[in-house]
């Protein structure tokens, strides 16, 4: 392992962890010695990182701190490449496409060359797909979820029943042949999964939702089995 994707395994490995973590616990699961890790930390926080903590007691990465471009490695950069073209050409929100090929052109600009090179020559090719129907603005989901507002939805069960929900919209699910719009409904009291194809109108309100999305999300994923990654 090269010294810098030792670095890059470090600064991963304490962005895991929300409380500080010993030098020997960080160490063995490096598998390098205390000494290395003393010194890669020095380096780290030289380089700007916030890492916080001494020996005996433990270290813990302050948030804000961004990797140097040259700590992306081929892989890493494959994975940004197809993520960016998928959701381009299949996320069916061309506000988003827009902010993935933007967000693409931005971190091409400050790699080094033989990165940039492999940016270029990637070729993991994204296929199109079937469209999916869709009545409602995928990217107004996205903003009501960010904000935490309420939606109205006038929505269709598989059976073609109407009814009109309010939900608390938490989460959008990308699937091959569905958008799914997760949140919890208030007509029912509990979470609801709701097909964008199956929604005919929709409504954000002014009103916030009461609860933290967050937390939401993390309640739903512990009931549905979903590990987080």
């Amino acid at each position: 392992m090269s010294r810098t994707e030792r670095l890059l395994d470090l600064i991963q490995l304490l962005r895991r962890h929300r409380a500080p973590v010993t030098g020997p616990a960080l160490a063995a699961e490096l598998g390098i010695s205390i000494r290395t890790l003393y010194r890669d930390i020095a380096t780290l926080q030289a380089q700007g990182a916030d890492i916080q903590g001494e020996p005996g007691l433990g270290y813990i990465l302050r948030p804000g701190f961004t990797l140097p471009p040259l700590m992306f490695s081929a892989d890493e950069i494959e994975a940004l490449v197809l993520g960016s073209r998928w959701v381009a050409r299949r996320a069916e929100d061309p506000r988003l496409g827009d902010a993935a090929a933007n967000a693409l052109s931005k971190i091409t600009a400050v790699l080094p060359d033989e990165l940039r090179d492999s940016v270029d020559g990637s070729n993991l090719l994204v296929g199109g797909g079937e469209v999916i129907p869709a009545q409602v603005d995928l990217s107004a989901i996205r903003l009501a979820i960010r904000e935490q507002r309420k939606l109205v939805l006038a929505y269709r069960n598989a059976g073609g029943t109407a009814t009109e929900r309010t939900i608390w919209p938490f989460a959008i699910g990308f699937f091959d042949r569905v958008r799914v719009v997760i949140g919890w409904c208030e007509l029912r009291t509990d979470y609801r999964h709701f097909r964008l194809d199956r929604i005919d109108r929709m409504e954000m309100l002014a009103e916030r939702y009461p609860r933290r999305r967050a937390a939401m999300l993390k309640e739903w994923r512990e009931r549905e089995g979903i590990p987080v990654r």
